[in-house]
């Protein structure tokens, strides 16, 4: 059967009708941000706005994610649409009005807007339940920030089972207001942690030969870990080795006993990412026996890489293409970025995509995960319509 879809003049009003009423609720989000798991608050905002709308069933698959699902008039595919809700502890250094009231938590990556587009999306889709041939399933998601993540614990509660199609995007700072990124293929890598513990001797500075010294090893564990991307791995292969924490000492004459190392692996090919862990022990093993050292080992896998479907990456940059023109579509390469969206990628086909955020006009130039980081809010208006339109080229028979 052929789906009755509105056009997009009767679309476009509709996101229209709903674009202030998304920046107010991205501002009252942004304005009560809770961490990671601790979503108690924001879920309920959420359940609470699903119901005014109408038309959807409402669940709580976990204790801080909400599931909305709107069951089409006429039988078909299923679409799933996800947003992240969680915030980061991190102090807001903004000055506008509706800047964070929980101190030392802060939305400093976009998540505040990706729920509102979400809702935004909603309440339009609801309004055209009779018009939709299929389900929309709106997964409104706790934990992106925080492995093991909440979109694994929502996959594990059932929200993905008879899905088709899954979709999802970024706000993306760095990309200038009225681009859309589309990337095929590996898009985001997996984020994987490290830590790593030398134990020596310590001992005064000044005597050097008696102590076993921990900081020079360390330090040697640090540029000799860049070997592994260097001269272990094939140069074709895109990896990441970054030691992002070295602690140690106490005082400027003293030699510890041992010193502490973190950082993080990014890649996207499950081979090599087997390998790295067995090629970083092999040097720590290494350099720590040459200087008489020990050394404590922990390696964490992370999410998954996400990986874009090309089917449903085509039919994004289609609507891409339709909705705002071809000088709005970004093909863009991939990123080395992690982020949990890859769970729901398991279970069903799936694209996710960017929508530009920044504004060097406005000074909205900072980096995600800064504390002055913020979004230019015209990009909401546009998620809505990728969000929108996107649905019914997904559900069409076309």
């Amino acid at each position: 059967m052929q789906q009755t879809q509105p056009n997009r003049d009767q679309m476009n009003q509709l996101v229209d009708s709903v674009k202030e009423q998304v920046i107010q609720w991205r501002r009252y989000l942004h304005q009560n941000p809770e961490l990671s798991f601790h979503e108690e608050k924001t879920a309920q905002f959420v359940y609470d706005t699903l119901s005014s709308f109408g038309n959807l069933e409402l669940s709580r698959p976990t204790q801080t994610s909400v599931m909305a699902r709107l069951i089409g008039k006429q039988p078909g595919k299923v679409l799933a649409i996800r947003a992240d809700m969680d915030a980061l502890p991190i102090e807001e250094d903004n000055t506008f009005a509706f800047v964070s009231q929980n101190p030392g938590v802060m939305h400093a990556c976009g998540h505040d807007g990706h729920t509102a587009m979400l809702l935004g999306t909603a309440k339009v889709l609801s309004a055209l339940k009779d018009d939709i041939q299929g389900e929309v399933r709106f997964l409104f998601q706790h934990a992106e920030e925080l492995c093991p993540g909440g979109a694994e614990e929502m996959v594990q509660a059932g929200v993905m089972e008879g899905v088709d199609i899954v979709i999802g995007t970024h706000l993306w700072a760095p990309m200038e207001i009225g681009k859309i990124g589309v990337c095929y293929g590996a898009m985001m890598a997996s984020p994987d942690t490290f830590w790593i513990t030398i134990n020596g001797k310590g001992g005064h500075a000044a005597l050097p030969h008696q102590t076993i010294d921990s900081i020079a090893i360390g330090a040697q564990v640090v540029t000799n870990l860049q070997h592994i991307v260097a001269r272990n791995t094939d140069p074709l292969d895109n990896i990441v080795v970054s030691v992002t924490q070295f602690n140690g000492g106490s005082a400027h004459n003293v030699i510890p006993d041992s010193v502490e190392m973190c950082g993080t692996v990014r890649s996207f090919d499950a081979k090599l990412r087997e390998s790295v862990p067995v090629l970083m022990e092999r040097v720590i093993k290494g350099l720590t026996e040459a200087h008489g050292a020990e050394y404590v080992f922990k390696y964490e896998f992370g999410y998954r890489p996400v990986v874009n479907d090309e089917q449903v990456t085509r039919v994004i940059e289609a609507t891409v293409r339709e909705v705002f023109g071809e000088e709005a579509l970004d093909l863009m390469k991939p990123n080395m970025g992690g982020e949990d969206f890859s769970a729901f990628q398991q279970k069903a086909p799936g694209a996710y995509f960017y929508v530009g955020a920044g504004n060097a006009d406005k000074g909205i130039v900072y980096p995600h995960h800064h504390p002055r980081f913020t979004i230019d809010e015209d990009a909401l208006e546009k998620g809505v319509k990728m969000f929108v339109a996107s649905t019914f080229k997904f559900l069409s028979d076309n």
